[in-house]
């Protein structure tokens, strides 16, 4: 029997749709990674019988990346990174994605991809396609092995319909993808890493661990800085205004606008106002009425829903998109990322709206509008990609949690209010003139509420109704005075209005709109005040005015917006990939050397804007070169910087810093510390210098002393490991000494921990190791603290092995697999074969000579 295997975007996904391929007759069992399944069932496919296979990816398969010598930032020159080589690199290892759908390709002849049905999930198309060859039982090259399924709503008819309809990939708009890509990651790793080495380097108090530059984050940030600029440059400006109060038949007293609206000369406008007293009676010189509508909305797009999501429901457009995606795969709403506003001809409005039919929250309005019959939906904008946004299944507020069900309520009422009656009001106009001026009042009577019955926020107010004036009659004036305003400055963005600017100038698609607002907000660029309004921060404001000042190309939207035209044509057919990638590549890289020549304009501004590092920071701790006290900068990223020697030492980050005993390395003579993620998370001891400066070959940059390879540190894994990890493949449980006295080991390439001897006087790694492979260990108490048994106050075991240190090791990490199935537990090498690895020898020398010879 011949196999088909099918690979959603998604692990809940790909359950929806195997019940409903499946008829609810699918089997499932958990895929090599935990993290996806794999569903199973028997069926047809192209007129046989076939053995079905449904799986998921999450997300893309792979990323793009530099090769890794071009990934050290103290190594390579920025400017390199504009034609280095890149290369795909899986996305996330540790779901073996690649090694995942690999393994089910066995045995089977087509693939069926359910991928979103967007420029992303072409792109995610191929990477699949890429994993799987090979491993099929036919080429992906043969015509009829590799299909694609278009669906825009995970229901019976949508999918059953999709998988009746099969296509086949876009290899085009997958290139696009590639290509912006490409640009993102050359463009953005050039600039971010070079700002961020220069200004780290000068300054203490940034407050930020990451000095970014991206081609549709810039230009987004630099909307938020224009206002901010407008705002901060704004000079309030005096003017006055005519008010004037007449009393109606009925005794009620009307405020008259005037139709000069406002004047700016004190002198003109006290001359109107002494004009104006001679009167005590004025004369309705004319009452217009006219029957006006407010239309009822267009179809709903990603864009809209961001929009409506920020400023109605106080919900960031990042995290409303997130609960929209989940809505989605839940089966709730159409696919939410679509440019259209315009249903297609095909589309079953009745059908959908007849679903909300028995709805408590509207159900009475759909009936309603059922039985007089839907109104055509106002013309939209087609852009042939989805259906807009809508509701394909009926919901109550007890099935979906908060923000869930606010933002299905909004989604089913927009849907409802496009089929429903535009909203129609008289508007009334009554004119009076009093001299030579005229005035008006202005009013609405509601004729048909239309749409607004279910979107009733958009609802007419209660007080916008005018009085029955009558043309010719006269009324009186009761007050005649000269009101003084001040004109005042736009508030900053919302992010409703940057939304708007961003869609108006092509910054980002309707996928990655949300990020790039979320990125500037996490990346200490702005923050978010009341209203969700963006306000710039100190260090977002220099960035913009330092590249408008060296290149304002670099921050103006004109640049990406030629861009993005570039990929729209590559995925058209029409543009070729390289030469796009080419031409553009070559433009930015003339910019940002440009920009380093240039780069003093910019510091000009930081110098008045931040600290230099020298003047920030608190005493700590001691350089091991010039012994003097180097100072701790707590602001991100958390650094010391020694005065004297110039130097700026990175520390390890989002953890409590601290000195560690007053010991010192026996490699540079600096002060050790230690890093906490606090009792119940990861410490370690490690030299600032050897963090910065791996002292030997096989380690990395940025390593605590619970991975250092001196072979006769005591700090080092060689004198504090205890057994190979409990989970991972590689890592050493090395015993930290600055976690006492709630002791524990902590995996030196994981996360694991392993709580041990709470209250323990001391705890130290014994010469002795037992028959599992782990090193004995040796714990004492004071004798009014012991917890040993019969209250001895000291002992030494294994933590695994020996039943009286049992009760005092935190059980569930501390279990191991049964002895004939469990590697050795080396302290040297992991879980090596054989014997476990012996200590070193005790005398220093020799240790020495062992470790370089």
């Amino acid at each position: 029997m011949r196999g088909v295997l099918m690979v959603a975007e998604k692990p809940s996904l790909a359950t929806s749709l195997a019940h409903i391929l499946s008829n609810g007759h699918s089997t499932s069992r958990k895929a090599i990674n935990g993290a996806c399944s794999v569903h199973e069932w028997q069926g047809t496919f192209r007129g046989e019988s076939v053995f079905y296979k449904m799986t998921s990816v999450c997300g893309h398969v792979m990323s793009l990346d530099f090769i890794s010598k071009y990934n050290n930032w103290d190594r390579v020159d920025p400017v390199e990174l504009f034609t280095c080589p890149a290369e795909k690199k899986e996305a996330t290892p540790k779901l073996r994605m690649t090694q995942l759908l690999s393994q089910e390709a066995r045995g089977c002849d087509f693939l069926v991809l359910w991928l979103d049905c967007d420029k992303e999930g072409e792109n995610i198309c191929f990477e699949v396609i890429n994993a799987v060859e090979g491993f099929l039982r036919r080429s992906v090259t043969v015509p009829d092995v590799v299909w694609r399924a278009h669906f825009s709503a995970i229901t019976d008819k949508d999918i059953k319909e999709a998988m009746a309809n099969l296509g086949k990939p876009n290899e085009n708009e997958a290139r696009s993808v590639d290509a912006r890509q490409e640009l993102d990651l050359r463009i953005g790793c050039a600039f971010t890493r070079f700002q961020t080495r220069f200004f780290q380097g000068k300054y203490g108090d940034l407050d930020a661990s990451l000095i970014s530059y991206g081609p549709c984050q810039t230009p987004t940030l630099g909307f938020c800085v224009q206002r901010h600029d407008e705002i901060q440059t704004f000079k309030p400006e005096p003017y006055w205004v005519l008010q004037v109060v007449v009393k109606t038949a009925e005794g009620r007293e009307v405020s008259l606008e005037w139709d000069r609206v406002r004047c700016f000369e004190r002198e003109i406008a006290q001359m109107f106002l002494v004009q104006l007293k001679e009167f005590k009676e004025t004369v309705c010189s004319k009452v217009s009425v006219k029957e006006k509508a407010k239309q009822r909305p267009q179809a709903l797009n990603t864009v809209e829903l961001m929009r409506v999501a920020s400023s109605g429901l106080g919900m960031g457009p990042h995290h409303a998109m997130q609960i929209a995606e989940r809505l989605y795969t839940q089966g709730y709403i159409s696919y939410p990322r679509t440019e259209t506003t315009h249903y297609p001809e095909n589309f079953d409005l009745i059908g959908t709206l007849r679903q909300q039919q028995n709805s408590s929250e509207w159900g009475s309005e759909v009936k309603e509008l059922l039985s007089s019959g839907i109104n055509k939906p106002r013309k939209g904008t087609d852009v042939g990609d989805h259906p807009p946004i809508t509701p394909m299944r009926a919901a109550s507020q007890s099935e979906l949690d908060g923000d869930a069900w606010r933002l299905y309520d909004y989604i089913t009422r927009h849907f409802i209010a496009t089929l429903s009656k535009d909203c129609t009001y008289l508007s009334t106009t009554a004119t009076f003139q009093i001299g030579n001026e005229t005035f008006t009042c202005t009013g609405k009577t509601l004729l048909d509420p239309g749409y607004t019955v279910v979107m009733h926020w958009q609802a007419l107010g209660k007080n916008e109704t005018v009085p029955n004036f009558a043309e010719g009659l006269t009324y009186e004036i009761q007050d005649v005075r000269l009101g003084e305003c001040q004109t005042s400055p736009p508030d900053h963005l919302t992010e409703s209005e940057l939304i708007t600017l961003m869609e108006k100038h092509g910054i980002g698609t309707d996928a990655s709109i949300p990020v790039h607002i979320n990125n500037i907000c996490v990346r200490n660029y702005v923050t978010l005040g009341s209203g969700r309004r963006l306000i710039p921060t100190t260090l977002g404001t220099v960035l913009v005015h330092g590249y408008q000042k060296i290149d304002p190309d670099l921050v103006l939207p004109t640049m990406r917006t030629a861009v993005e035209e570039q990929l729209n044509l590559i995925a058209a057919g029409r543009a070729d990939f390289n030469a796009v990638l080419h031409h553009t590549t070559e433009i930015f890289k003339l910019k940002f050397q440009y920009f380093v020549k240039n780069i003093e304009g910019m510091d000009n501004l930081f110098e008045v804007s931040f600290s230099p590092i020298a003047a920030t920071g608190k005493a700590h701790s001691r350089c091991g070169k010039c012994r003097r006290y180097m100072k701790y900068i707590q602001t991100k990223p958390s650094r010391l910087h020694c005065a004297h020697c110039d130097e700026t030492l990175n520390l390890p980050q989002n953890g409590n810093i601290r000195i560690y005993k007053e010991l010192r390395c026996p490699l540079d003579d600096f002060e050790l510390l230690s890093w906490s993620a606090g009792s119940k998370g990861r410490s370690y001891p490690f030299c600032p210098y050897c963090f910065n400066n791996a002292p030997f070959r096989d380690m990395k940059k940025g390593n605590g002393c619970n991975q250092c390879t001196h072979p006769s540190c005591p700090q080092g894994m060689y004198s504090l490991g205890v057994s190979s990890c409990v989970e991972c493949e590689s890592g050493i449980m090395v015993l930290d000494p600055s976690s006492a006295p709630k002791w524990k080991l902590g995996c030196n390439k994981c996360d694991v921990i392993i709580h041990v001897f709470e209250e323990a006087h001391k705890v130290t790694v014994e010469e002795g190791i037992c028959e599992c492979g782990a090193q004995h260990v040796k714990v004492e108490y004071r004798e009014d603290r012991s917890r040993l048994p019969k209250e001895a106050t000291e002992a030494t075991g294994c933590i695994f092995c020996s039943s009286f240190f049992v009760p005092l090791v935190e059980k569930h990490r501390a279990v191991q697999r049964p002895m004939s199935n469990r590697a050795p537990r080396g302290r040297g090498g992991g879980r090596g074969r054989g014997k476990a690895k012996a200590r070193p020898p005790k005398d220093k020398m020799a240790q020495l000579a062992a470790y370089f010879v």
